[in-house]
């Protein structure tokens, strides 16, 4: 399970929330059905234990600006970052209390713009029927704004982590990292946010990384992502504000994954650990890899 501050769920904002979808679900992700939010946002995921993967649109632009939390509004930022690429927008961390991770937050530096509530209505596998409650305590950076967080609070996770839906036929069962593109001139204000929230930096040669309960923060420029990890997408362009370049995710089978993106016709590289995808304009211009646990079966 996660813990307050742990990765929970970076948002991959796309302009094809049905066409993504339907990718994933073909790499053999378990995708909830498409939901609405009160503010506009879209949304599907495929759930793990403690995190998930959450890719989100715009279903309605004349409800931006609803249920805001002080200056802040949810669909609003989704839209304007979409107006000018995908790609993660927003990234959830996790909180077991929500209140108290926000003055933590606080105390760490960072803005607390507001807090909203919201639940959906759920039937579990065994037909019975519950409504989960959820509370996010809004971060947005105005310095790096695609660098914007928000804590999240599942109240009811017996009715987010439920065992069924948390099987996933391509046999990936987690995420254990986000990779962040920072020209070097951002790289002292990033450990400054950082550092003052996770503690002891762990330098790289080419860069640096914070752990956190669920998986690495790690800081790198351009050049060395692109050695590294993979290309960047055309998209990204001359962009030089810190973005979320890529995401990393834990699987147990190997050779069930692959069969996955070989049937669906995802172009996908083998690497030291794992995969890792060739074309990131396919997955909301985000590098999505996928390293294998070290007692993995084949």
């Amino acid at each position: 399970m996660n813990a307050s501050f742990g990765i929970d769920h970076p948002l991959l904002a796309t302009h094809d929330i049905d066409g993504l979808r339907s990718r994933l679900i073909a790499m053999g992700f378990n995708m909830t059905a498409v939901g609405n939010h009160p503010w506009g946002t879209s949304t599907s995921l495929a759930m793990f234990d403690g995190c998930l993967l959450e890719i989100m649109g715009i279903y309605d632009d004349t409800l931006l600006d609803e249920v805001p939390a002080g200056d802040f509004r949810f669909g609003r930022h989704i839209f304007e970052h979409l107006q000018i690429r995908e790609g993660v927008a927003l990234s959830a961390l996790h909180s077991t209390n929500s209140r108290a991770d926000a003055e933590a937050a606080e105390g760490a530096g960072m803005t607390v713009a507001g807090h909203l509530e919201f639940g959906r209505d759920v039937t579990l596998p065994d037909g019975k029927a519950g409504r989960t409650k959820t509370t996010l305590a809004l971060l947005p950076n105005a310095a790096f704004p695609r660098l914007s967080f928000f804590l999240c609070q599942q109240h009811r996770p017996d009715l987010i982590y439920v065992p069924e839906w948390l099987e996933h036929p391509n046999k990936v069962d987690g995420i254990c990292g986000v990779n962040i593109v920072a020209p070097e001139n951002h790289h002292a204000a990033l450990k400054d946010m950082f550092g003052d929230l996770y503690g002891v930096v762990a330098e790289r040669v080419e860069g640096f990384e914070y752990q956190t309960a669920n998986g690495g923060m790690r800081v790198m420029t351009a050049e060395v992502f692109e050695r590294h990890i993979g290309a960047l997408p055309d998209a990204v362009g001359l962009e030089t504000a810190p973005f979320i370049a890529g995401m990393d995710f834990t699987m147990s089978a190997p050779k069930a994954l692959e069969g996955f993106l070989e049937r669906s016709n995802t172009g996908y590289r083998k690497i030291d650990q794992g995969f890792a995808l060739n074309d990131p304009a396919l997955t909301a211009n985000t590098v999505l890899r996928f390293l294998v646990h070290r007692n993995a079966g084949l």
